[in-house]
């Protein structure tokens, strides 16, 4: 069992950062609360941005803030909006997910750029699209929709018919999920706290959303290899989804990628597996070397 007590350098507030962005011809000029959770010093050498997963906020990650081996490093977690009852962005493509955190990579000077499950597919777009060169360490993410479980991809197919129950449902399965996570008592009642106040209305679109995504481009794995940056792909025994036979033949002959298989299960990767979560993030910053022009154009 995992305890986590959080650092006395971390600080949770919400940050009004305006978003420019391109689409087309037009112009367009937004402005998005930010759910921000930080620790480390403002002056350290390196910056890493941390995206949760689907319906987890920013808080999910002070398991990961708490490790001796970060302690000199700034990390920024941001609640992806639309998550965890953040207010939803009118657009929840995950393309538009990497257009606004690529801004914040700019505004924060990030070296390293770490997303678990929908934080990943966000973090694989950013690389993928050019709008971020730097590394990037991805927990559980899913490359296409074959890697998700039937039941996934069910409640989702059912949210046209049957409206918000389906992702209602959902919601209560996750309950049901975190009561099983190795942790203390007290940390899993506060990621239950967070995954109940996700309204299951804005998940049904965020949802459907995610799994378009997963279906939309004909070789996901090739697209974050020819990204040509370090990526680090981490994967449970069970628990998390996978990969597919050709995808994981793909990411094996990449020479820029690593893929990591955690021994067991796991459904909560940087709760569960914090320590190894660290030592990831220290071989990407000590890449990050290499790509000192981390905003794409």
């Amino acid at each position: 069992m995992i305890r986590c007590q959080l650092p006395p350098t971390v600080v949770i507030r919400v940050s009004a950062i305006p978003f420019a962005g391109r689409f087309g011809s037009r112009r367009t000029r937004m402005s998005f609360e930010w759910e921000i959770v930080e620790s480390g010093p403002k002056s350290a050498d390196h910056t890493v941005l941390l995206l949760p997963g689907g319906l987890n906020t920013s808080r999910s990650y002070a398991e990961l803030m708490a490790q001796p081996a970060l302690a000199g490093v700034r990390l920024i977690a941001v609640t992806l909006p639309g998550n965890g009852g953040t207010p939803p962005p009118e657009d929840f493509s995950i393309e538009n997910y990497a257009r606004l955190t690529a801004d914040l990579v700019a505004d924060f000077g990030c070296d390293v750029v770490l997303g678990f499950s929908l934080g990943a597919s966000v973090a694989l777009e950013m690389v993928a699209s050019g709008a971020f060169r730097g590394p990037v360490v991805l927990l559980g993410p899913s490359l296409s929709s074959k890697d998700e479980p039937g039941f996934f991809r069910a409640i989702v197919w059912l949210g046209g018919p049957l409206g918000s129950l389906p992702s209602a449902t959902m919601l209560k399965m996750m309950g049901m999920a975190t009561k099983q996570a190795r942790l203390s008592e007290d940390r899993r009642a506060e990621l239950l706290a967070d995954f109940r106040k996700n309204d299951p209305r804005i998940m049904r679109q965020g949802l459907r959303a995610y799994l378009r995504y997963l279906d939309r481009y004909d070789s996901p794995a090739a697209r974050l290899c020819d990204a040509g940056v370090p990526a680090w792909v981490v994967h449970a025994e069970k628990g998390d989804g996978g990969l597919t036979r050709e995808e994981r033949s793909t990411l094996k002959a990449c020479p820029r990628t690593t893929l990591v298989t955690i021994p067991g299960t796991s459904y909560f990767i940087p709760n569960e597996e914090p320590e190894l979560v660290a030592s990831l993030l220290v071989d990407a910053l000590d890449q990050a070397v290499d790509h000192t022009d981390r905003r794409g154009r």
